[in-house]
């Protein structure tokens, strides 16, 4: 006959070992806040860039902004040199009335913003005005910088 001896040690380490590892309630956002923060600065610095177009001193007018219901006009530019461009691409004054087509299938009802450099002649900018107008385009615009407010 023998004498069994239990150990309760052994059970209670257990229990303590499930109290000591429970699940975490609360979400870590440091990684996320990181993320946001990088993301943040990316937009930042391409924001910028994102600005498709030739790069054209605007002349100052107080004339008040068109209302821009299309979806996206195309926008012709005008530089010091005198050349003209769809979008960024560099087109001859011949080729101006038919890439305008070919782009927007003869949608007439297309807007199209044009942007001249406030150093080149009056006659060139109506030059190309004319010309887009001739080919069937109605709402052509002018593109302009707001004026500083005058101090009376």
């Amino acid at each position: 006959m023998g004498i069994s001896i239990q150990n309760n040690h052994s059970t209670g380490s257990h229990s303590s070992y499930r109290r000591a590892y429970r699940p975490m309630a609360e979400i870590n956002v440091t990684p996320f806040i990181d993320v946001m923060l990088v993301l943040l600065i990316v937009f930042m610095i391409t924001a910028p860039l994102l600005s498709a177009g030739v790069q054209v001193d605007l002349p100052k007018t107080e004339a008040g902004p068109v209302s821009d219901k299309d979806e996206k006009p195309l926008e012709v530019a005008v530089n010091k040199q005198g050349d003209i461009f769809i979008g960024e691409t560099k087109v001859s004054k011949e080729e101006l009335t038919i890439k305008l087509s070919a782009i927007t299938g003869d949608d007439f009802e297309r807007r199209v913003f044009i942007k001249a450099d406030q150093g080149i002649s009056y006659g060139d900018v109506m030059g190309v005005l004319g010309s887009i107008n001739k080919a069937g385009y109605k709402k052509v615009a002018l593109i302009t910088e707001p004026a500083a407010p005058s101090r009376k």
